[in-house]
């Protein structure tokens, strides 16, 4: 398990994303990839990375994302991927060399405290990246300095969990055999801490940043085909708010669980298989 960086604020998210909980963001990134396709697709057609440019990824996971925006920026641009994660970030580097894209790099690092050189990025991308930092309008400032004048940023976040009904719905579901914790507050990290346009704001302009814009877009997110409700039970314990709190259970309350996602999945199922709505915010903002 990797360690936290020195005076790093982020600890406990750190700690998360090191934990057995987690391991699934390496070991399934077919999967998730698969998952969050529509939600990729969008980001990096808004992020628009040019041939030529350097490009920082902040909270890359195993290197998806890096690895197409280091194909569109070709081989005299550059895309750095920094992650918390150990398991995410040795995978990343794998898949990046596995490519042969000698113009991408992943670093086990905490953006909020990583050296970051200054003036270097002409463009800031993140996928579900941004939202767990302790203390985002400071984390945001330090980003700033590394940018180019002009430079761009581009995130995908989540709005909130009720329009969010693919992590609302099954946590609905199985709520009562789950020792789930308080919701966090509206400036604590999380999930859904960026789904407040003006949170969102605040923290951009206390970073330095201007000509901020939140556009609203609304994927279907598939967990699986007709008959997959098994399938999609199983989904839910590699990602979203499930997978936190299934990790305290014994293994005869998890397969409790797992069956009553079964059922859950089972009874919302219809001529498609399994899709339920999503609901993210693709911010937007120049320094």
């Amino acid at each position: 398990m990797s360690q936290s960086p020195p005076n790093s604020p982020n600890t406990r998210e750190i700690e998360f994303w090191n934990s057995a909980s987690t391991r699934s963001w390496s070991e399934h990134v077919d999967l998730i990839d698969r998952f969050m396709q529509p939600v990729t697709d969008v980001l990096l057609n808004h992020a628009a990375p040019k041939p030529g440019e350097t490009v920082i990824d902040i909270g890359c996971g195993s290197g998806t994302t890096v690895m197409e925006m280091a194909r569109r920026v070709g081989p005299t641009g550059r895309v750095e991927g920094f992650d918390v994660a150990k398991l995410s970030v040795d995978r990343a580097n794998e898949r990046i060399a596995e490519a042969g894209l000698a113009n991408a790099t992943v670093t086990l690092a905490d953006l909020s405290t990583a050296a970051l050189a200054s003036r270097r990025y002409d463009l800031a991308v993140s996928r579900f990246g941004v939202m767990f930092f302790t203390d985002p309008a400071a984390t945001f400032a330090h980003l700033h300095a590394a940018m180019k004048t002009g430079g761009r940023l581009t995130f995908a976040v989540f709005r909130t969990a009720r329009e969010n009904t693919w992590a609302s719905g099954p946590v609905g579901a199985v709520r009562p055999m789950l020792d789930l914790p308080p919701p966090p507050g509206p400036e604590d990290p999380g999930q859904f801490s960026w789904a407040d346009p003006g949170r969102v704001e605040r923290i951009l302009k206390g970073g330095g940043c201007q000509n901020i814009s939140l556009t609203p877009i609304d994927p279907q997110m598939r967990y699986a085909g007709p008959g997959g409700a098994e399938e999609a039970a199983d989904f839910c314990f590699l990602v979203g708010p499930i997978l936190r709190a299934v990790a305290k259970l014994t293994p005869g309350q998890r397969r409790d669980v797992r069956a009553k996602l079964v059922d859950y999945f089972k009874g919302i199922e219809g001529p498609d298989g399994i899709v339920l709505p999503g609901a993210n915010w693709i911010v937007k903002a120049t320094v």
